[in-house]
């Protein structure tokens, strides 16, 4: 500010003035508004052209456009590279695609975007998919990724299909101490972060959301991370982080309605391996494997030591999930004031200790509250209404003998509080075996159940306010949409995941049932057949959405059918992402291609572990490699004449099949149109096949869980032999061939 100077000043107060006014007259003159720098503000971020492993050490922008580059083969490489303090890199306005847009997301790859330590880094309006992973941070302290559009990212192929389940698919979080996870892919993944703030992101349509790891203090709010294959958000390590107002449904695999509903740890949820202290608050997690899956970790299966602690898990809607909407086990936490309702179990608690669950809302779940080996827990003001059985408390008389835990820890079933709850009409109120120090006091039951209750059963804010610990986040409600409310019949998964009712799709609801009936899903509007292949009759050619289809085969077309249709109606969003506006065309269809087959099957079966002819623990990779081909100059136990190959279970199926330790031999020719295929084969424990006498594929040495082998065949006729064997344990077969 200028001051005017008095004569007092003489000589050297006229001189000041003078270089004061100076000083003045350049500055403005120097800008353009005739306003100095200082009151401009800020010099605006250098913009960048963008260049693949570009490096950006100070606050910038990358000039707008769309950037078709597939990501680096290594992770430890990135199209963009922060690396530095006190950065803003603004996004807006580009896009990064590793993929053409309708590509299989399997073949995504590399990082878009990695923040290399530094501080105070923020992240903000990028639009990037097709990548293993869209943003990856490690060692940052205040990191923020602010209004980032991640979706469409790496997901594998799915192989558990109507009514057929493959433990292919099945997930596996468990071990994370060497960065097992990075297999998984996400669109944010965060190792060794330290504070700041993930909002206002959207990652749908891939794998997973958000994967942190050894991060901590963070806030993660009001994100979209739904329609994933695997996980919303998973922690691992990972604690006093707050996780409020996302939605994150429809998180999900293994899932085929009225068929199985498994889950294959999928969560919208996950909280492992030692993550204690979050806050898990006003979510909408509903339709996902769990709602929210939390386990101690191997640390503490081995040792009794720790678990994942404390942690606050308030007014979440955690309903539909195909297994359980809260998972708490070998942990102590506080569940108040949620929502669970149409799961196979609202609380999985086993191995629970001091857990409070007070305040919520169980309905139409298999069973309210289920906890095994539990002591000390607290089951206080919550609604049950019309869960199949309420509540189940109980000890099993012979825990796993390869855990460490129950040489650590008192197990026993025990001294449970369940006090002052509501029973509305339940087919069984309790399941109670060896159980001691049980309090049942102060509960009411009643005979109808509310029409409202978990609206009726939801606690005030005074209520909530009083049972959560301090500081608590602002009372606020979780995310609402049309299909979190859905019944669990609304999760479709596909062999790409879980089905977002975006866009026009035909969807079978039976698996060997002919006539084939398809449901038409999708946004409301009308649907006309345009086309169709080796199919005899339809039972209509245009109708409305919701519709059932059904289709007759042609005789002599029951392996290789199809039929093709066409929707008009509201605006729709591909699987990939693809837009198109209301009224536009959107073609779809359903195809049938299982090429028809009479395998000739001979099963055998052996008891001496020590005479295995086939590799094991007791004969290693050493074994004879003729042992067995003399098994199969054996009787065979039994003989079938099957349309297909294709076995899975836990316990035998087939009567006069032993549980361990048989194999088979199986025979077939197979008549295949002119064109290009795929011969696939999913095997646990060992596989061969033989396709004219040339063996095409071999996973036989070393005894491996479920996994897929491929080879290429040519059209035409091929005479096949399969071998597996079965040491123990879960028993899957299945070979099938795919057109290309």
């Amino acid at each position: 500010m200028l001051r005017r100077v008095g004569q007092s000043g003489g000589t050297r107060g006229a001189a000041l003035r003078i270089a004061v006014l100076t000083a003045f007259l350049v500055a403005a003159a120097g800008s353009p508004s005739g306003v100095s720098d200082a009151a401009a503000g800020p010099p605006a971020p250098r913009q960048l052209p963008f260049r693949s492993g570009m490096v950006v050490t100070e606050s910038a922008t990358i000039e707008p456009g769309i950037y078709e580059v597939a990501g680096p083969a290594s992770l430890d490489e990135a199209l963009i590279v922060v690396r530095g303090t006190g950065i803003t890199l603004d996004l807006a306005g580009v896009y990064l695609r590793g993929l053409p847009v309708e590509s299989d997301p399997d073949r995504a790859a590399g990082v878009a975007i990695r923040i290399d330590g530094g501080a105070d880094v923020t992240i903000r309006n990028a639009h990037v998919r097709g990548h293993r992973f869209a943003v990856l941070a490690r060692g940052t302290r205040n990191l923020r990724l602010i209004d980032n559009e991640l979706s469409y990212g790496w997901k594998p192929r799915l192989y558990s299909l109507v009514g057929h389940e493959s433990l292919v698919d099945w997930l596996s979080f468990h071990d994370n101490e060497d960065r097992q996870w990075m297999r998984f892919g996400a669109a944010i993944y965060l190792e060794d972060v330290e504070g700041g703030e993930i909002a206002g992101n959207r990652a749908v349509q891939g794998m997973n959301g958000l994967l942190m790891t050894r991060s901590d203090e963070i806030t993660v709010r009001d994100n979209e991370l739904t329609f994933n294959s695997g996980l919303g958000i998973g922690l691992y390590r990972s604690n006093r982080n707050t996780i409020v107002g996302n939605r994150l449904d429809y998180n999900v695999r293994g899932y085929s309605h009225g068929f199985y509903q498994r889950g294959q740890d999928s969560a919208a949820i996950l909280l492992y391996e030692q993550s204690s202290n979050n806050v898990i608050a006003y979510n909408s997690a509903t339709h996902s494997g769990d709602g929210l899956f939390l386990w101690a970790g191997q640390s503490t299966m081995n040792t009794g030591a720790g678990g994942a602690n404390d942690n606050l898990i308030l007014a979440n809607d955690f309903s539909f999930a195909p297994t359980n909407g809260i998972e708490v086990t070998f942990s102590r936490n506080t569940i108040v004031g949620n929502r669970i309702e149409g799961s196979r179990y609202g609380v999985w608690g086993g191995y629970s200790w001091e857990t409070v669950i007070t305040g919520n809302c169980f309905a139409g779940n298999e069973v309210g509250v289920a906890i095994e080996h539990g002591q000390d827990n607290i089951i206080d003001r919550n609604v049950f209404a019309g869960d199949a059985t309420a509540i189940e408390l109980w000890a099993n008389p012979v825990e796993p003998s390869d855990w460490g835990y129950p040489r650590h820890r008192d197990t026993r079933s025990r001294d449970h509080r369940v006090t002052r709850n509501v029973f509305a009409a339940h087919e069984q109120l309790w399941r109670l075996d060896d159980t001691t120090g049980l309090d049942i006091s102060g509960n009411e039951i009643v005979e109808a159940i509310p029409e409202t209750p978990c609206v009726a059963g939801r606690l005030s804010e005074q209520e909530l306010a009083s049972l959560v610990p301090d500081p608590a986040p602002e009372m606020r409600e979780a995310p609402v949409s049309a299909l979190a409310r859905l019944h669990r019949s609304a999760i479709v998964v596909d062999e790409w995941g879980p089905y977002d009712w975006r866009s026009p799709k035909l969807w079978p609801l039976d698996t060997e049932r002919s006539p084939v009936r398809l449901r038409v899903l999708g946004p409301p509007g009308d649907w006309r057949l345009r086309d169709r292949r080796g199919v005899a009759g339809v039972s209509a050619e245009s109708g409305r959405t919701g519709d059932t289809l059904i289709v007759t085969p042609a005789a002599g077309s029951t392996g290789d059918w199809a039929v093709h249709l066409e929707y008009i109606g509201a605006a729709t969003v591909s699987p990939r992402g693809t837009e198109r506006p209301a009224g536009e065309p959107v073609p779809f269809s359903f195809e049938r291609f299982e090429p028809t087959a009479e395998w000739s099957v001979r099963f055998f079966a052996w008891t001496d572990p020590a005479a295995d002819p086939v590799p094991g623990p007791a004969t290693g990779p050493a074994h004879d490699p003729g042992a067995f081909a003399r098994l199969l100059e054996s009787d065979p136990i039994l003989t079938r004449t099957e349309p297909r190959l294709d076995y899975q279970w836990y316990r035998p199926a087939i009567a006069g099949l032993p549980q361990e330790r048989w194999a088979l031999e199986a025979t077939a020719t197979l008549d295949l149109p002119p064109g290009e295929y795929t011969l696939r084969a999913i095997s646990d424990d060992g596989v061969r096949v033989w396709v004219d006498d040339s063996l095409l594929i071999d996973n036989w040495d070393e005894p491996h869980g479920s996994v897929v082998d491929q080879a290429p065949i040519a059209g035409g006729a091929h005479r096949l032999r399969v071998r597996y064997y079965q040491l123990g344990g879960w028993s899957e077969l299945r070979l099938e061939v795919v057109r290309n």
